[in-house]
């Protein structure tokens, strides 16, 4: 790995996609991998297969004595664990971090942990169309962004030890503000899901008169009804928690989409293109940062 980061006892709280890949990428850096998660059978394929050391449903005894704890459970549920009674199960100097996808309200109640605790929201810009344990993939953070967002309990070395743990997992780090983060991810994630489920809506409405639709469906809409398909309840903490940033984004594409609404209806064929070439041009460019072209 060459990061330099060691754990004596590290514990992954919520054994999914995530969670299990996050176990498996840090095999070789931890002393003993512990694994909290609610559920026997996800519990037992991790370590059957070798994915963790320990197991247990048990959060208090899953965390007690870890030195660095990761949080990779749904959104509300690292809510419920950070202004509960984790912050009492955790010893001094633990490193806490989570990989939830909003972070403004989980970083808020980190800020209220105990002192001592060296607290940090993070989130891993990464993941699979497939879910759950048995997906689980030391790969899937290699070269992917990683978002670190500081809390009121994140030191110096807490904010040193996040940097290394990330590096061992071979990702590209990213420091930003919470409430920055949420605003960005809203722009890029949250909506995107939003527009899709919009989008099979108004094409099931369709299909109720004219089965058609459904017959001539191809990889058009194939592609940009993917995010519909999501997981309903991960979805719905993402949106509840990052309600004003999404509902701006929101209100700017509507504006877009009475443009050109306007545009059609006029039949305005120069402004149409225009408006057309600029997305295009932002579409291209995009894929060139990417490529790094």
């Amino acid at each position: 790995m060459g990061s330099g980061f060691t754990a004596r006892h590290l514990t992954v709280v919520g054994l999914g996609l995530m969670g299990g890949s996050l176990a498996l990428a840090l095999r070789g850096t931890a002393e003993m991998i512990t694994g909290v998660d609610p559920h026997e059978e996800t519990l037992g394929y991790a370590l059957k297969h070798g994915i963790i050391d320990h197991a247990t449903t048990d959060l208090k005894r899953g965390v007690e004595e870890a030195d660095v704890v990761i949080l990779a459970a749904p959104v509300r549920a690292i809510i419920n664990m950070v202004s509960g009674r984790i912050g009492s199960y955790l010893r001094s100097n633990t490193l806490l971090i989570d990989i939830g996808s909003t972070k403004v309200d989980i970083c808020t109640q980190m800020g209220h942990l105990p002192i001592g605790i060296q607290a940090i929201g993070g989130h891993p810009m990464t993941g699979k169309e497939s879910s759950g344990i048995e997906s689980s993939d030391a790969g899937l953070y290699r070269g992917r962004p990683f978002v670190l967002c500081p809390t009121r309990r994140t030191t110096p070395a807490t904010r040193l030890r996040a940097l290394s743990l990330i590096e061992a997992l071979g990702a590209v780090p990213f420091e930003m503000e919470a409430q920055r983060h949420d605003q960005a991810v809203g722009a890029i994630s949250h909506l995107p899901y939003l527009l899709s489920a919009a989008l099979v809506l108004t094409v099931n409405y369709e299909g109720e008169t004219d089965d058609a639709v459904w017959e001539l469906a191809a990889g058009g809409f194939r592609d940009m009804s993917r995010l519909a398909a999501q997981d309903l309840n991960m979805m719905k903490d993402i949106l509840t928690t990052n309600t004003q940033a999404v509902a701006t984004q929101l209100a700017h594409f509507r504006m877009q989409l009475a443009m050109l609404e306007a545009l059609l209806i006029s039949k305005d064929e120069k402004k149409l293109a225009a408006l057309l070439h600029s997305a295009r041009e932002a579409r291209l460019t995009w894929m060139r940062r990417r490529e790094g072209k």
